[in-house]
């Protein structure tokens, strides 16, 4: 069976139209969050509910001389006090590298011998009422003795630094090397050279973690805001119990971010409910996420970027150091991703670059939009701009010069094998903003700045990635769609919908998709990494078309024509010379009578492959998703406020699933990075937080930034289902690059390190 709107191989230079794919269409979330009827994590509820609490360390590096529980045991209401001795196995090895040179670190559920960040888990209550339960925690005294701490990851390389670990502070370290970047670097024409840091940041989601467990038949069942349903097998492990007796639910969520892709509320619901045997609650405050929740990798990022006269970029030489902060999670493949991408989209014949995570006793550090791969767009585009100006070249032409192209090589040694759409994107982008306002007063500079980036989706593809969906054909006509994934609030679910819908001509009102269950959904992976549209969205269209080619014979024979002239469109299959159509409902039934099965479950697995972590060679990831940000600041030179005039963000997305969902990932990330830009920031003052509440914490509001005006590109090139590319990620990259060239050209001196506060930029302001 063919269909030339579906292919199966190639990619088409432009994209053919398709009936649902590709249009902007609202999905039953939609309808959901409007009418405020979603239910989230802590809506939910239950008879005889306990509220449970954490116990958290006060100062951010000790030993535990002893753990006194008995008042707040005594209080009337509380029903459990745990402590590390109640958990049977305290230890969590996390291998994010894939055991690729990472030293193996336990991170205990609650700490034992030794605190190591303000905020670190010491002990959990479970009480009658929240307000018990709060009281309860604050009963609880822990006796420290204070040891030395290390608060700057560049200070923890010492050879004399007190250590986080025994093992080292230094979790991993990648190199990367393609060439003979020192020999190149001293033959170059002009060598340029920068320095770069960036901050701690916090997810500031809508809803903070939370999540209700409960027993069921002696199986713990946790229903919790998470990216990653998976965790059922580390929690299992932690109570030491069969892996079937442990069910994680994911609530659809008020945002993540990566945030919730490591473990929050999971491990201390489980233990609180497998002690007690009753239902716990636990959802944690806006002050005490901020205190304890992971957060983005601050870098410091040193740059060398060689030359020729053009402009030709001859070599590089990089080197990151990343705040691991305490404990592991997920610093080892973020610090490899900042390596992998340190070079952006530009041909780099002669690369050493190196990155390192260094523990340090701050709050621990993980995933987060742009994964790394985001930090290092403010060193490579700054690069480009400081290249352009030394050579007096237009920085449009410099980066024009160098863009990457489908067949090149990068520095891991792969070569690039679908479009590069990079110049595509930066004329898009720089058309749309078209000319420069001019100054609104005597005291305001206007600069115009962009940055060009790209962004990796899916996991690095050494884990071999799979994904399964399981699509059944009811009776009636309808569609069923059964997936593992999880929705953070992007549409990951509907998109599923929307691509059955093409093959199998299903209207969308008549599809249901049940989704984030590890009891009930076969498994897809967490949402992360821009990789379920990649991952899952793939398995549904491989289910979708095993299903269609299934059904196809059936509904030949019961029209009377070749299989290759059906149609499956508006519930309907149509085929023969006068069209004649049969409803689905009658092509189930006539499947029934020739006990042809109308469900299929399916598995797609991604590409696979090996790196070399001592040659710095191999493969890293599945493809890329290139584009461009412009920007028009105005810079007052009296007081230092940078006010964002116009932003333009344009991306080659491979195909649109659905553009509105497309734009409003762009214009959602493009406003979270404006805010990383200039004022987001945790500051952290000898490992204890600074900013614990919004009111010194700054985020963005509509009030502060203007409209982001989005150019979306198609190459049809992308991996994903029907050519698409992932989306979530790329557009939170290219803002802090894009703002700081902006202020570059407003004042003639360059911001390096985030974010561009009023205070930093007015040391950059002339007298």
């Amino acid at each position: 069976m063919t269909d030339s709107t579906l292919p199966t191989t190639g990619a088409p230079a432009t994209p053919a139209p398709m009936r649902v794919v590709g249009l902007p269409l609202a999905h039953h979330d939609f309808v959901d969050k409007v009418k405020g009827t979603q239910l989230y994590a802590a809506d939910w509820k239950l008879p005889g509910m306990l509220y449970g609490r954490v116990v958290r360390s006060v100062v951010p590096s000790a030993r535990i001389r002893s753990v006194d529980t008995a008042e707040a045991r005594a209080l009337p209401g509380v029903i459990a006090v745990l402590t590390a001795a109640d958990v049977p196995s305290n230890r969590i090895i996390e291998r994010a590298s894939g055991g690729l040179g990472e030293l193996a670190v336990e991170m205990p559920v609650l700490a034992g011998d030794r605190v190591r960040f303000t905020g670190e888990p010491v002990a959990l209550v479970a009480a009658v009422s929240q307000q018990i339960a709060d009281e309860a925690a604050e009963l609880v005294e822990v006796d420290y003795e204070e040891l030395p701490g290390v608060f700057d990851p560049e200070s923890a390389l010492a050879t004399d630094a007190p250590r986080v670990h025994d093992e080292g502070n230094v979790l991993v370290e990648w190199n990367i090397r393609r060439g003979d970047a020192e020999q190149a670097l001293a033959e170059a024409d002009l060598v340029v050279t920068g320095e770069y840091r960036s901050q701690h940041a916090e997810h500031a989601y809508l809803e903070p973690e939370a999540g209700v467990a409960w027993l069921d038949n002696g199986v713990l069942t946790i229903r919790v805001s998470t990216q990653v349903i998976e965790h059922a097998a580390t929690i299992s492990g932690i109570l030491e119990l069969p892996a079937n007796k442990v069910r994680v639910i994911s609530s659809y969520m008020g945002g993540g971010f990566g945030g919730k892709e490591d473990m929050t509320v999971e491990p201390y619901l489980a233990l609180l409910v497998w002690h007690t045997k009753r239902p716990v609650r636990m959802i944690w405050d806006r002050q005490e996420s901020m205190l304890a929740s992971t957060k983005r990798h601050p870098f410091v990022m040193r740059y060398r970027t060689g030359v020729r006269s053009d402009g030709t970029i001859v070599a590089q030489d990089v080197d990151i150091v990343g705040d691991a902060g305490a404990y592991p999670y997920l610093s080892a493949r973020v610090l490899f991703a900042g390596a992998a991408l340190s070079c952006g989209p530009y041909r780099t014949p002669n690369a050493s670059l190196r990155s390192r995570a260094v523990f340090t006793n701050n709050v621990p550090t993980s995933a987060f939009r742009g994964f790394g791969a985001m930090q290092v767009v403010l060193g490579y585009e700054s690069q480009m701009d400081r290249v352009a100006a030394a050579l007096g070249l237009p920085p449009a032409e410099v980066r024009r010069r160098n863009f990457l192209a489908k067949g090149d090589t990068i520095p891991t040694g792969e070569s690039l094998d679908t479009a590069v759409a990079s110049e595509e994107t930066l004329r898009r982008a720089l058309d749309r903003l078209g000319d420069p306002p001019a100054p609104s007063g005597p005291t305001k500079r206007v600069g115009r700045g962009f940055a060009c980036n790209m962004q990796p989706y899916g996991r690095t593809i050494w884990f071999r990635d799979r994904a399964s969906a399981w699509l059944s054909l009811q009776a009636d006509g309808t569609l069923l769609i059964r997936s593992g994934i999880t929705d953070l609030g992007a549409g990951q679910a509907a998109s599923l919908c929307q691509i059955a819908s093409e093959v199998l001509g299903v209207p969308l009102e008549e599809i249901s998709v049940y989704i984030g269950d590890t009891a009930l959904t076969p498994p897809a992976g967490g949402t992360y990494a821009t990789r379920q549209l990649y991952m899952s969205g793939n398995a549904v269209l491989h289910a979708a078309r095993q299903l269609r080619e299934r059904l196809a014979p059936v509904a030949a024979a019961m029209l009377g024509c070749p299989a290759d002239e059906l149609s499956f469109t508006d519930g309907l299959v149509r085929g023969g010379p006068a069209g004649t159509g049969l409803r689905l409902a009658e092509l189930v039934a006539g499947c029934e009578r020739r006990e042809v099965d109308t469900s299929v479950l399916a598995v797609w697995r991604a590409e696979q492959g090996a790196f070399d972590p001592v040659r710095g060679q191999g493969d890293s990831f599945p493809d890329y998703t290139y584009g461009t940000h412009a920007t028009d600041v105005e810079v007052d030179i009296e007081t230092g406020e940078v006010t964002v005039l116009r932003y333009v963000a344009s991306h080659d997305v491979g195909r649109c699933i659905n553009p509105m969902r497309v734009a409003g990932q762009i214009q959602g990330g493009a406003m979270q990075g404006l805010g990383y830009a200039l004022m987001e920031d945790v500051v952290f003052e000898e490992g204890n937080a600074a900013s614990t509440l919004f009111a010194h914490y700054f985020i963005p509001t509509a009030m502060d930034m203007p409209d982001v005006e989005v150019e979306i590109v198609e190459s049809g090139e992308g991996k994903g289902p029907l050519n698409a590319r992932g989306i979530g990620e790329p557009p939170i990259a290219n803002t802090a690059a894009a703002v700081a060239n902006a202020i570059t050209a407003a004042l003639g001196r360059r911001p390096t390190q985030l974010p561009m506060t009023p205070e930093r930029v007015l040391e950059l302001c002339p007298d």
